[in-house]
């Protein structure tokens, strides 16, 4: 299906669930959504199984969306097909394409073969402009012989909050086709679905920091500056 077709069945078909998936620190259950002669296994974060953060406010199944948006805008298709649904077997929640990862494989495995390192610094471009405070290595899913960014809910906070394992291409430089890419959100500023789900002061901060990678024109580099390290917890 196109992803249009994805989105459609994700947003409107009937969702069964099937369990929580284990691990999980807030709730996070496989469901099946149908659509006439249409169904997808997906994953569906609802609203109430979320535990409070200090940091972030309730609502974080927007900022999975928000990062499925801000990864088609960008032309980076990093992020499976995530929807936003009013209702649910529990209440609105994001609901996203489960993909069919190959059980094994997760960061510090992939980051071993060479043919990922162009998809990985362009996930580490991402995640600079996210401002991702939870890139864990069992985030990053080999799966349809690609590679895919699950558990995207700790994005866009206008805080510095970058945690991340992706620290192997500090120093590399951006590839041309990812400075066009962020050149163009510089310049035309962040498509009204982002704005849509997140705060203002959250949209002008992606912008900055879109802006300030673009400065860099490589990937930025670990700095041990005796703070909080800048690593989620735990690794894998």
């Amino acid at each position: 299906m196109s992803d249009a077709a994805v989105e459609h069945v994700l947003t409107e078909g009937d969702m069964e669930v099937h369990g929580r998936i284990a691990g999980s620190s807030n709730a996070t259950l496989l469901v099946t959504c149908r659509l006439g002669d249409e169904e997808l296994l997906a994953v569906y974060k609802p609203h109430k199984g979320e535990r409070p953060l200090w940091d972030f406010p309730g609502g974080l199944f927007r900022r999975e969306v928000a990062a499925y948006v801000l990864s088609e805008h960008l032309g980076w298709g990093l992020v499976p097909e995530t929807v936003e649904r009013d209702e649910g077997p529990f209440g609105p929640g994001s609901v996203q394409r489960f993909v069919h990862e190959d059980g094994a494989s997760h960061y510090f495995t992939l980051r071993d073969e060479p043919r990922w390192h162009p998809v990985l610094m362009r996930l580490c471009a991402f995640d600079v402009v996210a401002n991702n405070a939870d890139r864990k290595s069992g985030h990053v899913l080999l799966a349809e012989d690609r590679l895919w960014a699950i558990d995207n809910g700790l994005c866009f906070n206008t805080d510095d909050k970058l945690r991340t394992v992706i620290w192997d291409f500090g120093g590399a430089p951006l590839e041309a086709e990812v400075e066009e890419d962020l050149a163009r959100l510089a310049h035309d500023g962040a498509p009204p679905a982002l704005c849509e789900l997140i705060e203002p002061a959250e949209v002008a901060a992606t912008l900055d920091r879109a802006a300030w990678l673009l400065s860099l024109r490589s990937l930025p580099e670990l700095v041990d500056d005796g703070g909080w390290p800048p690593y989620p917890w735990p690794l894998v």
